[in-house]
């Protein structure tokens, strides 16, 4: 009777506190769930709550845009409300680093299938050629799911503008002109509040595996916040 009453306790033990070991370990970043970076610059913005005065840091964000997808469909922000999103840039006929990359966005694509949460965006950076009608047979090419994974195309300077100043990809200067191009592996991992919180190689299958595991974090992190949800 004694040793029933002692492995009932210890099992009511393990069910209260393996949970709140695994919130705290979120939180403090030990583990493998540790807090992921925010990246870009940020500052300090002054405002006034019930009387006093607080500070909060903002921090980058990715700025809004309306591109078309492989169905002619318009993406904006408000297509990504409440998502988790990995974006990269591409253009069709690249034949060194893109096609390594679509296919480890393909298998992103099918780790996380069943959950709505996450999606991808894949912008071309060379819109000219990329038309709705082209990225749409590279999309089956990548086997692409509706709604899920976006292949996006549009106005130039609007794409090149996103890549520097927004998804912070490409570092040197230009005007999103004819002879300006930009040609990057990165993939960036954005949060629900569109701040940057990644950056990795898009043609590496172990920074992929990395990604997969951090957008897990980025989930666990939006239920530790929002609890009631």
């Amino acid at each position: 009777m004694m040793n029933k009453n002692i492995k009932n306790i210890i099992i009511l033990f393990i069910l209260l506190i393996v949970p709140v070991i695994g919130f705290f370990l979120l939180k403090s970043g030990t583990n493998h769930y540790k807090a992921l970076p925010i990246f870009g610059e940020r500052y300090a913005e002054e405002k006034t709550v019930d009387g006093k005065v607080v500070t909060d840091t903002v921090y980058h964000t990715i700025g809004n845009f309306s591109l078309l997808n492989q169905y002619g469909e318009t993406i904006t922000q408000d297509s990504l409300e409440d998502v988790v999103y990995v974006a990269d840039f591409f253009f069709v006929d690249c034949q060194t680093i893109c096609p390594k990359m679509s296919s480890q966005m393909s298998r992103l694509q099918e780790k996380f299938r069943m959950v709505p949460q996450v999606k991808f965006l894949s912008h071309t950076v060379n819109p000219e050629a990329d038309s709705v009608q082209v990225l749409a047979r590279y999309a089956e090419d990548y086997k692409a799911i509706r709604g899920k994974w976006h292949l996006l195309t549009g106005d130039k300077k609007q794409i090149y503008d996103l890549a520097r100043t927004g998804y912070l990809v490409n570092a040197l200067q230009g005007d999103g002109g004819p002879d300006d191009f930009i040609h990057t592996e990165l993939f960036v991992l954005i949060d629900k509040h569109k701040r940057i919180r990644g950056f990795y190689d898009g043609t590496s299958h172990f920074a992929v595996d990395t990604l997969m595991d951090e957008i897990k974090v980025l989930m666990k992190e939006e239920i530790a916040e929002n609890p009631a949800n």
